[in-house]
């Protein structure tokens, strides 16, 4: 339980510094390529695993490390903006109520049963995601403001749905330091690709306090996932266990947003906010 807890404490932290972000006019993308980097180096010095690098490779899991590693960065740009545009809150909600997908996914090709009270979870936490985003209690959401808080929910449930195969079906106890950090290394090179375009077109603007804002981000987003990986090692079944950290997340990262950013939520965002709890409790425990 106690690695529950902290991946709770540290992933709520990384909503928070990503809000910095904004506050201090960091670059996210090139604080996120710095980030992976970061990671990357972490995750290799704290690996106790043999393998060389030029034999990562040929592991069972290094495809599934690959794609991972696209959505990671894929999905961390997502929840910068997200927290910049629309508040800590509601890139919470969107985020960490995505444990919808894993359960249809389970569903799907495990062939979980599926009953009244999930289909009912799946729907309300749909509903959540537009309240969450509302600006106002008395207009319609607009698109711009609902398009990064459900690419957000999409992209986080199938980055938890692929994260948790792959772990189970081919990362071995032991191996999840030399996992993550090729996770973070194919992302960091798909992130320098990226800026690597933006400089051949002229629009690459560097500042130091963009490194600064990368290494402050890199350690606690490698043990998020971590401190994540050795919970699924547990005996806590995996509903019970994506329940407890994303119900955490979601509250623990509200009551930053109130106290530290002096967000303010209408009374759309408390209902979605209500509802989104609700979901995943819904969906977890039917």
């Amino acid at each position: 339980m106690i690695y529950l807890a902290l991946s709770i404490l540290v992933s709520s932290l990384l909503f928070v510094i990503f809000k910095l972000f904004d506050v201090f006019k960091i670059n996210t993308l090139q604080a996120i390529v710095v980030n992976y980097a970061i990671a990357l180096l972490y995750g290799l010095f704290t690996s106790n695993t043999s393998v060389s690098i030029v034999e990562i490779p040929q592991q069972n899991w290094f495809f599934g490390a690959f794609c991972l590693g696209f959505l990671f960065i894929s999905i961390f740009n997502v929840m910068g903006i997200t927290a910049q545009r629309n508040g800590l809150s509601v890139a919470s909600v969107s985020g960490k109520m995505s444990v919808v997908i894993p359960v249809i996914f389970g569903i799907i090709v495990y062939n979980e049963d599926v009953g009244f009270v999930k289909i009912v979870g799946i729907v309300i936490a749909l509903f959540a995601v537009y309240l969450s985003s509302a600006k106002s209690d008395t207009t319609p959401v607009k698109f711009k403001n609902l398009l990064f808080p459900l690419l957000l929910f999409i992209g986080s449930g199938v980055l938890d749905t692929g994260l948790k195969y792959v772990e189970t079906t081919s990362v071995l106890k032991g191996e999840e330091p030399l996992f993550l950090a090729t996770i973070f290394g194919c992302a960091f090179v798909l992130g320098l690709l990226v800026v690597l375009f933006q400089i051949i077109k002229g629009k690459f603007k560097f500042h130091w306090k963009n490194i600064l804002g990368g290494i402050l981000l890199g350690v606690p987003n490698y043990y998020s996932m971590e401190l994540l990986l050795k919970a699924f090692k547990t005996d806590i079944d995996s509903s019970t266990l994506f329940t407890i950290n994303n119900v955490g997340i979601v509250v623990l990262t509200t009551v930053f947003a109130l106290l530290f950013f002096k967000e303010k939520l209408i009374k759309k965002n408390w209902v979605g906010f209500a509802l989104a709890i609700i979901s995943i409790l819904l969906v977890s425990f039917a």
